[in-house]
C-alpha cells in the first residue's frame, strides 16, 4: 500500500470524518478532472464502495464527494487507474530499507550468488531479514529458512560453491526432467548422502526438499464439488453440506466407529489462482523485460507476426484506452480439453485441465509450457460437458477482479509498482469444446456458429447424415459462374444470395438475452434452456459465463475455431476417399444413392446391368495404391521435421494407422501434391493441391493482411471445385470450416497462436504426471507444484544446465574448447563444440550438395551479410515489384556465383579487400576445414581431372541432359562418376585432394564457373525445354528491323544475330548442332510469328509495344493493311475452317497445343512405360480436364471404341483361344481414313506413324511406333558419325594449313631478326663516327636565356 495514501482507511474518527479523509476526497477530485479523455462530459466514475458503483457507474462531482464520504473507496483501490493514474513510485520505506541493508553489509539488490538473486526475486523490495520486531508468519519463515540454505555450502570448500538451496534445486530439475518418482528421489537423496564428506548438508529425501523450496511455491485451492457436478461449494455455498440442486449430500458418510472424523468430500476440484503466477512474471528478471515487448517492439503495417498486431488486438485498445495505457496489463488466452489418464484399453475416466497463457511475450516465448498456467483440474470420471461453467467460476471471479480492480506488483526490471490488470483475449478448443465454452451447439445443420441460421446445410436421405454440399457459392463474387451453374453442384439450383453477415458480441448477446437463456449455475437453468432452444429452433443452449466478463461482449473474435482439428479431419476424409478405406471412405453405396438424388452425375449412378457402381475418377485403382503406399513406408524426413510415416503404413490393407495430427498436418501441406501428381486426375490433383497450398499459406508465421484477404476470395473457389469431384456425403462441418480460417486469420493474427498444438503437448505431458491411478487430479496438482518452482529456479542455473527454458547444444563442449577464435577464420567457423564420433568418409559431393554447402556457408557468413543487401538492393532496382519469397530463392539459386563476381570485379574488390579472409569468403573459404576436421567427413578423390572442355563439351558417349531431364531432388554420385575436387574445396589442378594444413592463401587458384545451360533439342527437331524457347522469344525484342514483316522476310544478318545472342545462353553436343539449328528456326518461326500476331490483335496502329521502334511499327501496318496480307490472311481463316476430317466433321479442335503428335507419344510413352495407342494418344490431345471432351464428334468416336473394346473383351472372355484386342485397328475401324489426303481423324499429319500402310496395317501401332523410334534413332546416330567424319577432315585441314602457316611465319620471323642485327650495327658504327666528330669539333649546349633560338656551338683549340 502506498504510504501517502493511508488516509483511505481511516475515514471516520469517534463518529465523524477526518480532516485527512476530507482532503484526501478534494485531492481525489482534483486529479480526476486533470484525466477529461476518462470523464463523461463533466462526470467521473464513482470509486465508493458501494455495489452499484465501485467505478463502474459514472456520477456528478458532488456526488461522488458524498458518497465517498458515505462509503469509503473501493477495497485497494490505492492507485487510482480508472482515473488516469498509471504507474506508483517507490516508497520511502524501500529508501529506508536500502539505507538498513547497506549498514548491514548485505546488497540485495546485487545478491552474492544466483540463489539470493532468486529469493530477492520471489520477496520482493518490502522484504528486509535484518528488521525483525515480532514472530515472523510461517510465510516469511520459509523465506528466512531458504536465504539461510543459499548461504550454507553443501559441504565445506566443496569445488564448485554449491549452496543447500542451490543442489536441492539442481535436484529438483533432475526430477521434473526425467520423471523421477518420489522413491526414486528420496534414493538418490540417501546415496549422495553417503557419497559427500560427513559434515554435508544435503537433504534425505523428496519431503526435506519439498518443505525447504514450499517458499518458492504458488498457492492452490480445493474446492469441493457436487459429485454429479451440479454445483461448487464455493463463494456464498462455501458453507452448504448437500448440493441446493440435486440435494446430494457433500461429504461421504463415515463407517465403524463413533471417533471424530475428518469429513472427505464426494468430489474436488484443484484451482490455482491466476493472480500470483501473473505476478512472478514480473518478479523474476528473466521475464519482466519480455511482458512489455507487445508493445515495444518494431511493426511493419500489414504484416502480422504476432497477435499484438492483430485488429482485434488493436480494436482492443480503442475501446479500452485506460487499460492500453498500461503495457504491463497481461492479455490472456485460456484453453481447455478433456484426456483420457488411462489409455484407450483402460477405465473410462475423462480428465479435464483448464489452461491459461499470456499473450505478453514475445514469439520465442509465447504458448512455450514453462508459460502455460494450469488454472483449474476439473474432477473426472465424467466429462461436464455443458457444466464445465460450474467449475469456471473461481476463474471467471478472479478476472474479473484483475479487470475492475487489478492488484498491486513489483516490476523487477523497472523497479516500480503498478497497478497490473488482465483480460481474456479469447478461447481455444477443439470443436466440440467450441460448444461447451461458447453455449452454441457445433452439431446439426446449425453446427457453423459463423453461418448460424443462415446455413444450407441438409440431411442425406439414405445416408442419415448432415451435408454441407453446396454451402459454399454464397461466399463467391455475385457475377461468379459457380453461381449459376445447374448441373455441376446441387441439381437444377442457383444460387443467388451472398454470405451471411458475421454478428458482433453485442448483437450476440442481446439475442441470447432476447430468448431469455440462463447461466448453468441458475437454478433450473437446465429445463428451461432446453425448451428455450427447442422453441426458438436456434443453435443456443445456454448463456455462456464468459459473458460475465464486462469486456466479453466487445472483442471481435471470442472463440476460436482449431485449424489442427480441422486440417486433420479434413486430411483423413480425402486420404481415405482416395484409398477407399473400408468403413471409413465417404464413397460408399448409401453415398452414391445420394449422389443419385442430389447431383447430375449419371457416370456414377449404379450399372443396372451389373449391379455395381463404377469407379470414380478420384478413387485409385489397387497398383496405384501399392505404389502410394511403398513411397510412403520409403519416405524420410529431416531430423525433427516429422514422425516416422512408414509405421504407419499398412500393406495388405492399404491404409494409415496411427497418424498424428502432425502427421496429417506435415501430409497435407507437403505430401499431397507429390503424392497424387502421377495418380490422380488432372482436375482432381488440381483441387487437392490448391486446398493443401491454402492450409500451408494460413499456417505461416508471418501472415500479410493482402494474403489472407486473399486466401478468403480464394478458399469459396476451392471448396466449390471440390464439390464438383466428391460426393454430397464428403462434406460435413469440417469441410466448411475452412470458409471462416482465413477471417479469423486476418482479424487474430498468426494460427500457431491459436490452434490446439501446445496445449495438446502439454496435456500429453500432464497425463504422465498421473503416477497414481487412484487420485488422477492429486498426481496432476502435485507435479505441476514442483514444475513450477523448479522453473522459476532454472531462470538461475548456469548456462550449461538443461533446463527447460534452454535447450543446450548437443555438441556443446561444456568448456572443455579454449573457446579461442582463430585470426582470420570466418565466424561460422568459430563456433565452438565437440565431434559427435569418429570421422567418416564418402565420396565427393555433386555439384548440387556442393552448391547447398556453398550457399549455406555464405548466407551465414557474417562477413557476407553487407553483400548480400547489396545483391538484395540490386534485384529490387532490377525488378520493382519483386517480393521477399523470390528474393530468398534468388539467393539460394544464384548469390554464390554472383558473389564470386561481385569481389572479383572492379566493385567489390576495395570493399572486400585481398587478404586471406577475403580468399576464403570468395573461394568457399574454411570449407576445406568444415569438410576435413574431426567430426566431419572426409574427401577422396576418385575421378580424372575435370578440365574446361570436358564440361563445355561433354563425350559423345556421354547422354546430355535437358533442364526436364534432371531430377528434383539431389542423390550422391556414383563411385564411378565422380568429378574431381573443385580448388575451391581443397582440390588441386591434378585432381588429387589438397593439404587439409594448407592455408588458402596459397597457391589458390580462381573459380570457374559455367553460365551455359545444356539443352537438346527433342527428337522431332520441333521443340526446346520452354526456358530455351522463351529465351528466343526474348531476343526478338532486343533488335527488330523493317523487313521483318514475318520470319521468312527477317534478313539473314538478323538472323545470325539471333543465333549468336541464343548461343551466349546455351550449349549443346557439338554432334547435334545441325539438329540443334534446325529446331531454333522452327522454334524462331512460331515464336516470332505468334508474337507478331498477338501484337496486331493487340495494338493499334496508334498504340504499340515498348520494344518495337515507331518507324518499324510503321512499316508493318502499311504490309498488314495492304491486300496482300488480307488475301493471305483469308486464306488461313478457310483453312482453320476446313473440314479435315471428312464432309460434316467440322472443324478439328483438340487441347494439344503447341505440341505435335508425335510428341504428345513421347510423353505418354514416359508416362506409361509403353508405346501408346492411337486411342490414348486420341484422348490425350482431345479429353479436357473435367473429364469431358472438345466437341461432339470427339465424344461420340470415344464412346464407340470404348463399346467396340468392351465388346471384344466379351468375345475374348467367351473364346478359348483368347485373341489380343487390337485397340489401334477398331479406333481406325471406329474414325475411318478421310479418302483424299488419307488422314486419321485425331492424329493429324502423324497418322502414317501409327498406320504406316494408311488402312491395312497387319501390325499393331506399338510395332509401328517402336520402328519409327529405332529409325530415327539411327539416323541421328548416323548423322552424328557423318558430321563427326566431316569434323575430323576439316580439323585435319585446319591442323595442316596451321602448320604451313607457322613454317612461313618462322621464315619470316628469322628474315626480320638478321635485318634487325644489320641495322643495330650500323646504328653502333654511326654512333662511333659521332662521338669522334664532337670529341673534335664541338659540343651541343642548349640556351637557356631563349629557348627560341638554335643551339650555340663554342669552338676551342686544341691547347684549350
Amino acid at each position: 500500500m502506498r504510504t501517502d495514501r493511508q488516509w483511505m482507511n481511516v475515514r471516520l474518527r469517534d463518529g465523524y470524518l477526518t480532516d485527512e479523509f476530507e482532503a484526501g476526497i478534494e485531492k481525489f477530485v482534483d486529479f480526476a478532472q486533470t484525466h477529461p479523455e476518462l470523464m463523461d462530459g463533466t462526470k467521473i466514475r464513482c470509486p465508493c464502495n458501494d455495489r452499484k458503483c465501485q467505478n463502474r457507474s459514472f456520477q456528478e462531482l458532488d456526488t461522488v464527494r458524498f458518497h465517498l464520504a458515505k462509503n469509503g473507496f473501493v477495497k485497494d483501490y490505492y492507485v487510482w487507474y480508472k482515473h488516469g493514474e498509471t504507474v506508483v513510485q517507490q516508497t520511502s520505506n524501500q529508501n529506508v530499507q536500502r539505507s538498513v541493508e547497506s549498514d548491514v553489509g548485505i546488497e540485495y539488490a546485487q545478491p552474492n550468488n544466483a540463489c539470493q538473486a532468486m529469493l530477492m526475486d520471489v520477496i520482493g523490495p518490502s522484504f528486509n531479514p535484518d528488521v525483525i520486531e515480532d514472530i515472523p508468519n510461517p510465510t516469511a519463515q520459509e523465506l528466512y529458512e531458504m536465504l539461510k540454505a543459499s548461504e550454507q555450502e553443501v559441504w565445506p570448500g566443496n569445488p564448485y560453491g554449491h549452496s543447500k538451496l542451490s543442489a536441492v534445486a539442481r535436484l529438483l530439475n533432475l526430477k521434473v526432467k526425467h520423471h523421477f518418482s518420489e522413491r526414486c528421489f528420496d534414493d538418490i537423496c540417501q546415496f549422495l548422502s553417503e557419497l559427500l564428506p560427513e559434515n554435508n548438508v544435503m537433504t534425505d529425501s523428496f519431503y526435506s526438499t519439498k518443505k525447504l523450496m514450499q517458499g518458492l511455491g504458488l498457492p492452490v485451492e480445493k474446492i469441493h464439488c457436487c459429485i454429479n457436478g451440479c454445483m461448487i461449494y464455493w463463494g456464498e455455498d462455501s458453507e452448504l453440506i448437500s448440493c441446493k440442486f440435486c440435494n446430494h449430500p457433500r461429504y461421504k458418510r463415515h463407517n465403524g466407529s463413533n471417533r471424530q472424523k475428518k469429513n472427505v468430500p464426494h468430489k474436488k476440484m484443484y484451482y490455482f489462482p491466476l493472480t500470483p503466477r501473473l505476478q512472478r512474471l514480473y518478479a523474476s528478471k528473466a521475464t519482466a523485460d519480455d511482458m512489455r515487448w507487445h508493445k515495444e517492439h518494431n511493426t511493419e503495417e500489414g504484416v502480422m507476426r504476432h497477435c499484438s498486431e492483430s485488429p482485434a488486438w488493436k480494436h482492443f485498445d480503442q475501446i479500452h484506452p485506460s487499460f492500453a495505457a498500461e503495457s504491463r496489463n497481461v492479455r490472456l488466452g485460456l484453453c481447455t480439453d478433456g484426456f483420457q489418464p488411462f489409455g484407450q484399453t483402460g477405465q473410462q475416466y475423462s480428465s479435464w485441465p483448464v489452461i491459461v497463457t499470456p499473450y505478453n511475450l514475445p514469439p520465442w516465448m509465447c504458448m512455450k509450457d514453462e508459460y502455460m498456467f494450469l488454472s483449474i483440474i476439473v474432477p473426472g470420471p465424467r466429462n461436464p460437458k455443458e457444466k464445465l461453467d460450474v467449475f469456471l467460476q473461481p476463474l471467471i471471479a478472479e478476472l474479473k477482479h484483475l479487470w475492475e480492480v487489478g492488484v498491486q506488483t513489483y516490476d523487477v526490471s523497472t523497479k516500480q509498482n503498478f497497478q497490473m490488470r488482465a483480460a481474456l483475449m479469447w478461447t481455444i478448443s477443439d470443436f466440440p469444446a467450441y460448444s461447451i465454452l461458447s453455449g452454441w451447439s457445433t452439431a446439426g445443420k446449425l453446427a457453423c456458429p459463423y453461418c448460424m441460421e443462415n446455413s444450407d446445410a441438409f440431411s442425406l436421405s439414405k445416408g442419415g447424415k448432415t451435408s454441407w454440399f453446396d454451402s459454399h457459392r454464397k461466399f463467391l463474387l455475385m457475377e461468379h459462374p459457380f453461381r449459376r451453374n445447374k448441373k455441376a453442384f446441387r441439381k437444377g439450383q442457383t444460387v443467388l444470395k451472398g454470405a451471411p453477415p458475421i454478428r458482433s458480441g453485442v448483437e450476440i448477446l442481446e439475442l441470447i438475452e432476447h430468448y431469455g437463456f440462463k447461466k448453468v449455475t441458475e437454478n433450473d437453468a437446465d429445463g428451461k434452456n432446453a425448451q428455450i432452444s427447442k422453441n426458438c429452433r436456434c443453435g443456443w443452449k445456454k448463456r455462456s459465463i464468459f459473458w460475465d466478463l464486462p469486456y466479453w461482449k466487445s472483442n471481435l473474435i471470442r472463440h476460436n475455431l482449431d485449424v489442427m482439428h480441422i486440417e486433420k479431419n479434413f486430411f483423413d476424409n480425402i486420404f481415405n476417399t482416395i484409398m477407399n478405406v473400408e468403413g471409413k471412405t465417404k464413397d460408399n453405396a448409401k453415398s452414391r444413392e445420394d449422389l443419385k438424388e442430389f447431383c447430375s452425375r449419371p457416370e456414377l449412378h449404379r450399372d443396372e446391368t451389373t449391379n455395381k457402381f463404377p469407379k470414380a475418377c478420384y478413387s485409385l485403382e489397387k497398383d496405384a495404391k501399392e505404389a502410394l503406399c511403398k513411397w510412403l513406408k520409403e519416405l524420410r524426413f529431416p531430423d525433427g521435421y516429422a514422425s516416422n510415416m512408414g509405421r504407419c503404413v499398412d500393406m495388405k490393407k492399404h491404409k494409415l494407422f496411427g497418424m498424428k495430427s502432425h502427421d496429417c498436418h506435415v501430409f497435407m501441406q507437403r505430401l499431397i501434391p507429390i503424392a497424387f501428381r502421377e495418380l490422380l486426375p488432372g482436375n482432381v490433383w488440381q483441387a487437392l493441391t490448391e486446398i493443401s497450398i491454402f492450409f500451408k499459406n494460413l499456417t505461416t508465421t508471418v501472415i500479410k493482411k493482402e494474403a489472407m484477404e486473399r486466401l478468403e476470395k480464394e478458399i469459396p473457389i476451392i471448396l466449390c471445385r471440390l464439390e464438383r469431384i466428391f460426393p454430397p456425403s464428403f462434406f460435413d462441418s469440417m469441410e466448411h470450416l475452412p470458409i471462416h480460417l482465413a477471417y479469423e486469420a486476418m482479424i487474430a493474427g498468426p494460427v500457431q497462436y491459436r490452434w490446439m498444438y501446445p496445449f495438446e503437448r502439454y496435456l500429453r505431458k500432464l497425463k504422465n504426471n498421473v503416477r497414481n491411478k487412484a487420485k488422477v487430479e492429486g498426481s496432476i496438482c502435485n507435479a505441476y507444484l514442483v514444475e513450477e518452482a523448479s522453473a522459476f529456479c532454472a531462470h538461475y542455473f548456469q548456462p550449461q544446465v538443461y533446463t527447460r527454458h534452454r535447450k543446450v547444444p548437443r555438441n556443446y563442449d561444456y568448456g572443455m574448447g579454449d573457446g579461442s577464435k582463430q585470426e582470420g577464420m570466418l565466424s561460422i567457423f568459430n563456433n565452438t563444440g565437440r565431434s559427435y564420433g569418429r570421422a567418416k568418409s564418402r565420396y565427393f559431393l555433386d555439384d548440387q550438395e556442393y552448391h547447398a554447402a556453398h550457399t549455406y556457408i555464405l548466407l551465414n557468413c557474417e562477413e557476407v551479410k553487407p553483400y548480400i543487401e547489396i545483391y538484395a538492393n540490386e534485384l529490387r532496382q532490377s525488378e520493382p515489384h519483386i517480393d521477399d519469397a523470390a528474393i530468398d530463392a534468388k539467393l539460394d539459386q544464384d548469390f554464390a556465383s554472383w558473389f564470386e563476381k561481385f569481389s572479383m570485379s572492379g566493385r567489390g574488390s576495395q570493399s572486400l579487400g585481398r587478404g586471406r579472409g577475403s580468399q576464403q569468403i570468395v573461394r568457399g573459404g574454411g570449407i576445406q576445414q568444415f569438410f576435413s576436421g574431426n567430426n566431419t567427413t572426409n574427401v577422396l578423390p576418385h575421378s580424372p581431372t575435370c578440365t574446361e572442355d570436358t564440361l563445355a563439351s561433354p563425350p559423345l558417349d556421354t547422354p546430355v541432359l535437358s533442364a526436364t531431364d534432371i531430377p528434383s531432388s539431389s542423390h550422391s554420385t556414383p563411385a564411378g562418376n565422380v568429378s574431381s575436387i573443385p580448388p575451391t574445396l581443397g582440390g588441386t589442378s591434378d585432381g588429387t585432394a589438397a593439404s587439409t594444413t594448407a592455408g588458402f592463401s596459397q597457391s589458390m587458384p580462381s573459380m570457374q564457373t559455367h553460365d551455359k545451360i545444356f539443352i537438346r533439342p527433342t527428337l522431332d527437331n520441333k521443340q526446346f525445354i520452354p526456358s530455351a524457347s522463351r529465351r528466343i522469344g526474348k531476343i526478338f525484342k532486343e533488335k527488330l528491323v523493317e523487313e521483318g514483316i514475318k520470319w521468312s522476310k527477317v534478313p539473314s544478318n538478323m538472323k545470325e544475330y539471333y543465333w549468336e545472342e541464343f548461343e551466349k545462353k546455351y550449349k549443346w553436343n557439338p554432334a547435334l548442332l545441325i539438329s540443334v539449328k534446325d529446331t531454333w528456326n522452327h522454334v524462331a518461326s512460331v515464336r516470332y510469328n505468334d508474337k507478331l500476331g498477338k501484337w496486331r490483335k493487340k495494338y493499334g496502329k496508334d498504340a504499340k509495344p515498348n520494344s518495337v521502334p515507331q518507324e518499324v511499327w510503321n512499316k508493318w501496318w502499311e504490309y498488314w493493311n495492304s491486300e496482300e496480307f488480307k488475301a493471305l490472311s483469308q486464306k488461313a481463316s478457310q483453312n482453320r475452317r476446313s473440314e479435315k476430317a471428312g464432309e460434316g466433321s467440322g472443324p478439328s479442335k483438340h487441347i494439344g497445343g503447341s505440341k505435335t503428335t508425335i510428341q504428345h507419344s513421347i510423353d505418354l510413352e514416359a508416362e506409361l512405360g509403353r508405346p501408346p495407342t492411337p486411342f490414348e494418344v486420341f484422348k490425350r490431345m482431345h479429353k479436357k480436364n473435367d473429364g469431358s471432351f472438345v466437341d461432339k464428334r470427339s465424344n461420340d468416336i470415344n464412346e464407340a471404341v470404348e463399346n467396340m473394346v468392351a465388346i471384344a473383351s466379351q468375345l475374348r472372355d467367351e473364346s478359348t483361344e483368347a485373341p489380343e484386342i487390337d485397340v489401334a485397328q477398331i479406333y481406325l475401324q471406329a474414325v475411318g481414313v478421310e479418302p483424299k489426303k488419307r488422314r486419321v481423324y485425331g492424329l493429324g499429319t502423324h497418322a502414317s506413324i501409327f498406320y504406316p500402310d494408311s488402312v491395312s496395317s497387319s501390325s499393331s501401332a506399338s510395332s509401328h511406333y517402336n520402328t519409327l523410334f529405332d529409325e530415327r534413332l539411327r539416323e541421328e546416330l548416323q548423322e552424328i558419325q557423318e558430321n563427326l567424319h566431316k569434323k575430323n577432315e576439316e580439323i585435319q585441314q585446319k591442323n595442316e594449313e596451321l602448320q604451313q602457316q607457322i613454317e612461313e611465319m618462322k621464315k619470316k620471323e628469322e628474315e626480320r631478326l638478321k635485318r634487325e642485327d644489320e641495322m643495330q650495327q650500323k646504328i653502333l658504327h654511326m654512333e662511333q663516327i659521332m662521338c669522334k666528330l664532337a670529341q673534335a669539333s664541338s659540343i651541343y649546349q642548349p640556351s637557356t636565356e631563349d629557348p627560341s633560338k638554335s643551339l650555340e656551338v663554342t669552338t676551342h683549340s686544341d691547347s684549350e
